[in-house]
């Protein structure tokens, strides 16, 4: 689903100019849904970012707004990819060149020599049983190869505009660019009940629930303003990250997000831990702006993995998003790929089983300012990755 509906605006004359925080803030929280990564205080976590907060105007009517992120060229530190994480958040429903021509007029001025946004518009969606039956179709590797269960005309709409104005697709095969996944799994919560969800998930998940309540797993939320919490939670975290192969973040990045991100509101971002018997077996941090919520970070145990704790935080964060009365509960990204042997396809499995559906989003596209400085980076960007 789209992340936000923002007024619609004539969208003839509109002008794109920098917004206050205050500002900012009021207009995300007259929305009903959009990207933690669009809201200011996002700006403040990314500290190795200039951030700066933008307004679109139709007349003296705040329409739209947007988080943009700033990073200097190595060696030419005046100019900057401008880009916008899952944003901006306007009506990408209308005609964007509208919306899209003031704000490059407005950071080419200012300096930036490409834009990078990944706009948050659906394009297709897949359901848990399709899903499902491609892992198993030995033919089916990936889920483009499945037919899919919903199109959204306006992500097709916005895609080809896109192409058709000069911006530039950054989406490699995988899903995962320098951005942000172009695919994820999401469960629906909208109208539901805690009873309809978990009918929805796999009869793996729901024993795997029942048995960590068995077991006597209890789940608490957090106090990370205290610090002890969030200490126990990253040293898990990177415990998870060695035992996973992947690069953890310091603790200093948890310290910050949190303390950003409650300011902003206090119910922004929740730390969940699970425990049995004393012991720490799984954690996670969830995120929530208006009605949607998502499940940002996760670690856990080796040790107990019986007791099924990951299971238990997973739980406890959805009853929570009900209960707060979200629309979406967001698994976040996921690759495309449904080949068995493929080792990310365990993750898929996994979020397959809480039901739900996969999507597929218009993904991350570029726009050069200044072609030559664009092609420079590029460059250097590729050589940096090998």
């Amino acid at each position: 689903m789209s992340y936000s509906a923002p007024v619609r605006a004539a969208a003839r004359n509109l002008v794109v100019r920098p917004i206050s925080t205050a500002e900012h803030v009021a207009f995300v929280r007259a929305q009903r849904s959009v990207s933690f990564l669009q809201t200011p205080a996002w700006g403040h976590v990314k500290t190795e970012w200039r951030s700066e907060c933008l307004g679109w105007f139709d007349g003296r009517g705040l329409v739209g707004a947007g988080l943009v992120l700033h990073r200097p060229v190595p060696r030419l530190d005046r100019f900057t990819l401008a880009y916008l994480p899952e944003g901006p958040v306007i009506d990408w429903s209308g005609e964007i060149g509208a919306w899209l021509d003031p704000l490059a007029a407005y950071l080419k001025e200012h300096g930036a020599f490409a834009i990078r946004l990944g706009p948050p518009v659906v394009t297709d969606t897949w359901s848990a049983a399709q899903v499902k039956e491609g892992i198993a179709a030995p033919d089916i590797r990936r889920l483009t190869d499945l037919p899919r269960q919903w199109g959204d005309p306006v992500g097709a709409q916005v895609a080809g505009r896109l192409g058709d104005a000069g911006w530039l697709p950054q989406n490699p095969e995988d899903g995962f660019g320098v951005g942000h996944p172009q695919f994820k799994y999401e469960i629906s919560l909208r109208g539901r009940t805690e009873d309809d969800v978990l009918r929805g998930m796999n009869q793996q998940w729901r024993r795997n629930i029942k048995k960590a309540a068995k077991a006597g797993v209890e789940v608490t939320v957090g106090e990370a303003t205290l610090g002890e919490d969030l200490k126990a939670f990253h040293d898990l975290y990177v415990h998870t990250a060695e035992r996973d192969r992947f690069t953890p973040r310091p603790l200093r990045y948890f310290e910050t997000m949190f303390a950003q991100m409650r300011a902003e509101d206090p119910e922004r971002i929740k730390l969940y831990l699970a425990r049995h018997q004393g012991d720490l077996t799984a954690a996670a941090v969830l995120i929530r702006v208006g009605g949607h919520a998502w499940y940002s970070y996760g670690a856990s145990a080796t040790e107990k993995r019986e007791v099924r704790g990951s299971n238990a935080c997973q739980w406890a964060m959805i009853r929570d998003s009900l209960a707060a009365g979200c629309d979406v509960y967001d698994l976040r990204g996921i690759t495309p790929t449904l080949d068995a042997d493929d080792p990310h396809v365990g993750l898929v499995q996994f979020k397959v089983g809480t039901g739900g559906q996969a999507v597929r989003c218009v993904g991350e596209w570029d726009l050069p300012l200044r072609p030559m400085i664009y092609r420079a980076f590029d460059l250097y960007m590729r050589r940096r990755a090998r």
